[in-house]
């Protein structure tokens, strides 16, 4: 018996989540759509140094990555918790105060998005490297390429999710489980594991190319992926739910 995947148009909830939506100002709808060129550009530069020396160029490529990640979700994200607490509407000729919630200045959402790096490294990154034993990564050498590959997954999946869902078990129930609504942040996510479980695809092939090698076209797939299930995500299937038939 087979089963096959489908997203469905949104329906009734069927569990406490909601789509994330894009904080409303201008600069973050400008920077959300700038993000994903900036992320390919990254990994486009990159790529000859990758093909040539893997644990080096992904070495190097981790912290701008990681930078990269925190300026989208500062930027463009509401923190864990954020759409959970409305505001009051304002009374005619009142102000909202400077500190509040729904207004945190960017300063404020940094040391959050930092903890979610962090958290995406200690808890991610082996997470996925043992995934990626398990799914046929070399187990005796090239442990690091393994690592680092993990990481560089870890950044570009998780933390957008942990930035907006924070610790919030129900929501990461959903989120595992497959029955979170499509979102952009949702979206990317899946991407970026799909891409680089595709990616395996042309590493047995014989091609005999320098960039069949471990782990360069996982890597890519991650990436490609990534930017690809954002767009679909926030716009294509937004608020959908993906369905096992």
């Amino acid at each position: 018996m087979s089963s096959t995947a489908t997203v469905t148009k949104p329906t009734e909830a069927l569990t406490s989540s909601t789509p994330i939506d894009i904080l409303q100002n201008d600069f973050a709808k400008v920077y959300t759509h700038l993000h994903p060129i900036l992320v390919l550009a990254l990994f486009y530069y990159q790529f000859p140094s990758l093909v040539a020396d893997p644990v080096l160029s992904l070495t190097s490529s981790l912290a701008p990555l990681g930078i990269l990640q925190i300026a989208y979700v500062t930027i463009c994200l509401p923190a864990t918790g954020a759409m959970a607490a409305p505001t009051a509407p304002l009374k005619p000729g009142q102000r909202r105060k400077a500190g509040s919630k729904s207004e945190a200045g960017t300063g404020e959402k940094i040391v959050p998005a930092f903890l979610c790096l962090v958290l995406s490294v200690i808890l991610g990154t082996p997470l996925l490297t043992l995934s990626l034993i398990l799914f046929g990564a070399p187990l005796t050498t090239h442990q690091l390429h393994t690592l680092l590959c993990a990481a560089h997954v870890s950044l570009l999946a998780s933390i957008p999710l942990i930035y907006v869902h924070g610790v919030e078990a129900a929501r990461w129930r959903d989120v595992v489980s497959l029955m979170s609504p499509v979102d952009e942040v949702f979206g990317a996510a899946v991407g970026t594991l799909v891409g680089a479980r595709l990616g395996a695809v042309p590493i047995p092939l014989d091609w005999d190319r320098e960039w069949q090698k471990w782990p360069v076209t996982i890597v890519t797939g991650a990436y490609v992926g990534f930017v690809v299930g954002k767009i679909a995500g926030g716009y294509l299937f937004k608020g959908r739910r993906i369905e096992f038939d």
